[in-house]
């Protein structure tokens, strides 16, 4: 959803309010109003004037302002599951509806035209898809896959304790084996947060982010509000320059087509290289992957939690530490030898979560926003698939099913697979490309995307400099 998304079409969803509304806006009008201190969205039609509430939105102020003065429609629908209270409480910021017979779209071109009307038809067949998802139940959970989930992290966590105080004094290889159960525990954890992070499992939010904390604050360490802020972002403009945090690279990397061009034009505006080129990217890929979390995030989310006064993501936090130092030291009886456990764990875990992560979004489109987007293109522009299997179900936490989490980010992921065929036949219908890959080619394509944006900067420096 770019710039004026769905800004023409007649909105058909179930959840529209219907009640007079006195003051019209022309969408020309509500597009002026996008900046942080004057912040309009439209959300099925309606106007709304979130400048001061979007402090108060739980999941952050950002995801809102990247919306400021367009079309929310979308986003919104997938982000929400209480739609009833939500509307409700967002009638106090209401100020009106989009004028039914606002000729904006008479001053655009045959081209924009045509561009508009193809993508009111791609979100008029997705609205279709997504009813149908859920007359299939396929929004329900199921209960005993998140109970076993749930269940086999905090066993391998208690495991990897418990053969490390009883044998981890005595054998390397207990250590080893109690290692391997914590990175288990620690990596599934992280699928698990994200679950309930989008609140997958229980009805309302509030009940899914008490789980989220058990999992995000108790097992992993981490704040669950750190990670509702970033990930947030990251789903309502995948990709994009500027917005998406998962792309925001530098200095160390640039990505996809656009970003090295413009880092070489900055290299040498400033008149310095980097203190590497990026031409070995590629290389440096798999060394700062497990680095990620031991040396950026753990010190990241703790403060992200002080500074937004999150006192109880700080309090989820303590028990997960305490257990762990007290595990480990009654273990080696070092300090530091407890701090070196807990930096290969967190080592193990970073790689893991990284590769997953980065094998469906930085191998695909990294663009600027972009005008008239629908919801289906922005999220499959930028995400790819990996092939079924029962290992990579496990290993990526269902995440190999990307697409479909993307376009539907409250669906159960046990449920993911079950939607796709309905994906890929709407895909084929509008003639958008939905990638599948297997889990070997994803991982490969990282080291290949890395290589070709490197070039890709190397070649525009050479000529910038050559032109000078």
């Amino acid at each position: 959803m770019g710039k004026g998304a769905n800004n023409f079409s007649s909105t058909d969803l179930k959840n529209l309010p219907n009640e007079p509304m006195s003051k019209l806006f022309s969408w020309d009008e509500v597009k002026k109003h996008n900046t942080k201190s004057d912040c309009w969205i439209v959300v099925n039609n309606f106007v709304y004037n979130i400048t001061e509430f979007k402090r108060k939105h739980p999941g952050g102020t950002k995801i809102i302002e990247f919306y400021a003065g367009q079309d929310a429609t979308e986003v919104f629908n997938a982000f929400h599951k209480d739609f009833d209270r939500v509307f409700k409480f967002a009638n106090c910021y209401k100020i009106g509806q989009i004028d039914p017979n606002d000729k904006s779209k008479e001053r655009l071109s045959l081209e924009e035209k045509k561009k508009i009307d193809k993508e009111i038809a791609i979100r008029r067949d997705f609205l279709e898809v997504k009813e149908t998802a859920k007359k299939m139940g396929l929004f329900k959970p199921s209960y005993t896959f998140y109970f076993l989930h749930g269940f086999h992290i905090v066993f391998f966590q208690m495991l990897g304790y418990y053969i490390l105080l009883n044998y981890g004094g005595f054998s390397y290889a207990a250590i080893l084996l109690a290692l391997t159960c914590n990175v288990i525990a620690e990596a599934q954890a992280g699928w698990a947060q994200h679950d309930y992070g989008h609140s997958s499992m229980l009805a309302k939010p509030k009940h899914n982010n008490y789980v989220h904390l058990f999992f995000m604050g108790f097992i992993k360490g981490a704040s669950a509000d750190w990670w509702t802020y970033m990930h947030n972002m990251h789903h309502a403009k995948p990709n994009v320059i500027e917005k998406d945090p998962d792309v925001r690279l530098e200095p160390f990397f640039v990505v996809g087509n656009v970003e090295p061009k413009r880092r070489a034009e900055k290299n040498v505006k400033q008149k310095k290289n980097n203190f590497y080129p990026y031409t070995i990217q590629h290389y440096l890929f798999p060394i700062a992957a497990p680095l990620l979390f031991p040396l950026l995030f753990q010190w990241t989310t703790i403060r992200h939690a002080i500074r937004r006064k999150k006192y109880l993501d700080l309090i989820s936090m303590v028990p997960m530490y305490a257990l762990h130092f007290y595990v480990t030291y009654t273990t080696f009886q070092s300090v530091l030898k407890c701090i070196g456990y807990f930096f290969v764990v967190r080592l193990f875990e970073s790689a893991w979560f990284t590769w997953v992560s980065q094998c469906n979004h930085i191998v695909m489109d990294i663009h600027d926003d972009v005008d008239y987007d629908s919801w289906l293109h922005l999220q499959i522009r930028a995400t790819c698939n990996i092939e079924k299997s029962l290992f990579n179900d496990w290993y990526t936490g269902h995440l190999n099913f990307q697409i479909e989490h993307h376009l539907f980010p409250t669906m159960p992921r046990h449920n993911l697979y079950k939607i796709q065929p309905l994906v890929k036949s709407l895909c084929e219908k509008h003639g958008v490309n939905y990638v599948v890959k297997p889990l070997w080619k994803a991982f490969y394509d990282i080291i290949l995307s890395l290589k070709k944006s490197g070039q890709l900067w190397q070649e525009a420096y050479d000529e910038l400099i050559t032109s000078m």
